[in-house]
């Protein structure tokens, strides 16, 4: 079968979390010839008073989820080939120019290495709602600045890794006319958009390079996939794998990939840390499905 781009999730959570595991996933994923590693966000989970303490939108099973350009850092120290994705980060918690400059500094230190997936603070389904009103409030930023504000928030970073001087003017973000850098090591960043519903993927396919759509059910994934190809879509579909590996991983491995080559996606991401499997296991685990492709 072709078989799509394969990429996986580093430990970023959970009592595995840290250096370590981080290393010995990423050396693994690049011995093994895969493609990409991969991180996600989440500022915080909340205690509420209505009982759902530890409400996730993200179905992470841990409160505390390491800082994801911080780690990708780490691993881009540690490996040479490999790409490293964020999916997602959620850029309007960040000004444009402060996140900008971040993820230039890590393209370059990585040496271009980097593909951007970013997110306007959702990550849940529309059961469990598109993000946490916490992480807003705790980010001082409002809600309302979704959507067009998320557009110009992307448009401001473009304009941040163009030639200078650099000048943006928009309704809710301005920069002055100004020198400023890291430029990234080639001309841009690639940036892929976080997308749930209709109209996100629509908007992935119009402004960035691809779209990242998390998948719990391969049958439910038909839809957005033929959204974003509708909608002129021509870049990357990228797909982090929303569940746990509680049998034989390889050969659920090898269904899914299966499942993405005749859905059209292009990269899948696995995450064998939601299965509670130490780094090593999750080491062991890639280097015996680069055996069995």
């Amino acid at each position: 079968m072709s078989v799509p781009r394969i990429g996986f999730g580093l430990p970023t959570f959970g009592p595995d979390a840290g250096p370590e595991g981080v290393v010995t996933v990423a050396a693994a994923v690049e011995e093994a010839g895969f493609h990409s590693v991969s991180v996600t966000e989440r500022l915080l989970l909340p205690t509420r008073s209505d009982g759902a303490n530890g409400a996730n939108g993200a179905g992470l099973p841990a409160p505390h989820v390491w800082e994801p350009l911080e780690v990708l850092t780490w691993a881009a120290a540690h490996t040479l080939r490999v790409r490293l994705l964020t999916a997602v980060v959620n850029a309007i918690f960040q000004p444009p120019i402060v996140l900008a400059r971040r993820l230039a500094t890590l393209d370059r230190l990585s040496r271009g290495r980097l593909d951007a997936g970013l997110g306007q603070g959702g990550g849940g389904t529309p059961e469990t709602g598109f993000g946490l009103a916490e992480e807003f409030e705790a980010a001082g930023v409002p809600r309302g600045r979704r959507g067009a504000g998320f557009v110009e928030h992307i448009a401001a970073m473009r304009a941040c890794w163009g030639p200078d001087p650099v000048e943006f003017a928009g309704e809710r973000y301005r920069i002055p006319a100004s020198l400023v850098g890291p430029k990234p090591w080639g001309e841009r960043v690639p940036v892929l958009l976080g997308a749930l519903t209709r109209p996100t993927v629509e908007r992935a396919a119009r402004l960035a390079d691809g779209v990242i759509l998390v998948v719990d059910d391969w049958a439910r994934a038909r839809e957005p996939i033929r959204w974003y190809r509708d909608a002129g879509g021509t870049g990357s579909v990228v797909t982090p794998l929303a569940r746990d590996y509680p049998g034989s991983f390889i050969d659920a491995a090898l269904s899914d990939l299966e499942w993405a080559a005749a859905e059209g996606v292009d990269e899948v991401h696995f995450a064998l840390g939601r299965s509670g499997l130490h780094p090593e296991r999750q080491a062991d685990l890639v280097l015996t499905l680069a055996e069995r492709l």
